[in-house]
């Protein structure tokens, strides 16, 4: 694929018409754009305008709500829940957000369930704002039915991705975020696209035998980390982001049988800690454990890489495929 060099603003901008071209709210295209420009601005391709599409066909489909307006509700003294109206996850996010963080400070915990909504962006894009407010937060999102049990042939559960964030002095927090399958399904489809192989252990085909073609494993399933322990952990994601909230399961929503290409309808789970409950400061109190992790040679801490790329991006922009830039402007002529 031919790549083109592009500013930040000018993939916002591109983002943001795509979406109001196609019956998007100025609100619901808002967040959205800004998910996938930072994306692009962390070289996080898997999650920037390679999603524009599915967002805007699932809308077309008449699946998802493009004006849609999130609703918060308080369940319990330190539960939140917020009805996504059929929209998208950025939205409804950036809509709980405010609330959760002051619950967290006035309870010490709080929990936030987002319901009702589909989700295609990364996690770390919805954890920074509450680590930013010096919370320590974890979250959790039941992805699309892509992964096959250890020792099993067939689909059961999503990616599953599991998101940690831990604050530190001046930014640079410590993020992490990653699919428990052994590679996310995004990645898998952008090797197809370049006509790449997958590592041996990423997916299995249709009949269950170890495959390095990234069409054959989304054809047939991905695998998880680290075997039973990451199977053990998708899982998990399955319970509380899925029935725990009142939201289905991954292979609940296959049965759905959806096909347009968008972000499948999805629950997600945030749980939040302020640190001053405990007494301490989370902004400090861990920088002695990081700076012992990063003198050791070799050693680089969880968002490094991003945090790097995004002010490499802010100053040069970034390369985007030519043929996916020009998908998108013709959605914008729709």
């Amino acid at each position: 694929m031919t790549p083109i060099k592009m500013s930040l603003d000018d993939i916002g901008r591109l983002s943001l018409n795509a979406f109001i071209h196609n019956g998007f709210s100025l609100k619901q295209a808002s967040a959205i754009a800004d998910v996938v420009t930072r994306a692009e601005a962390d070289n996080c391709a898997s999650h920037g305008l390679y999603r524009v599409p599915g967002y805007v066909s699932a809308v077309l489909a008449g699946r998802a709500n493009g004006l849609a307006e999130p609703t918060v509700a308080q369940q319990a003294p330190s539960v939140l829940r917020v009805d996504g109206d059929g929209g998208f996850a950025p939205l409804a996010v950036d809509t709980g957000c405010p609330d959760l963080i002051a619950l967290a400070r006035r309870q010490g915990i709080a929990a936030m369930a987002i319901g009702n909504t589909h989700h295609f962006s990364a996690l770390w894009a919805d954890l920074e704002p509450i680590v930013d407010a010096g919370l320590v937060v974890w979250c959790f999102v039941v992805g699309q039915c892509a992964v096959a049990p250890h020792g099993g042939t067939h689909r059961l559960m999503g990616t599953n991705p599991i998101g940690f964030g831990w604050p530190r002095p001046n930014g640079g927090a410590f993020i992490f975020d990653f699919a428990t399958s052994a590679a996310a399904r995004g990645e898998v489809e952008l090797k197809r696209l370049s006509n790449e192989r997958i590592p041996q252990g990423w997916g299995i085909d249709a009949k269950g035998r170890p495959t390095t073609d990234p069409a054959e494993a989304l054809a047939g399933a991905l695998l998880p980390f680290g075997g039973h322990k990451g199977s053990a952990l998708s899982m998990m994601v399955e319970l509380i982001a899925g029935p725990l909230i009142r939201e289905k399961t991954s292979s609940e929503v296959a049965q759905l049988g959806i096909s347009d290409g968008g972000p499948p309808p999805g629950g997600e789970l945030f749980v939040v800690v302020d640190p001053t409950a405990f007494g301490s400061d989370a902004r400090t109190v861990g920088e002695a454990f990081f700076k012992e992790a990063t003198a050791q040679a070799g050693v680089r801490l969880p968002s490094a890489r991003r945090h790097a790329a995004r002010m490499k991006s802010r100053e040069s922009g970034v390369e985007v495929p030519l043929q996916l830039v020009r998908e998108i402007e013709d959605l914008c002529r729709s």
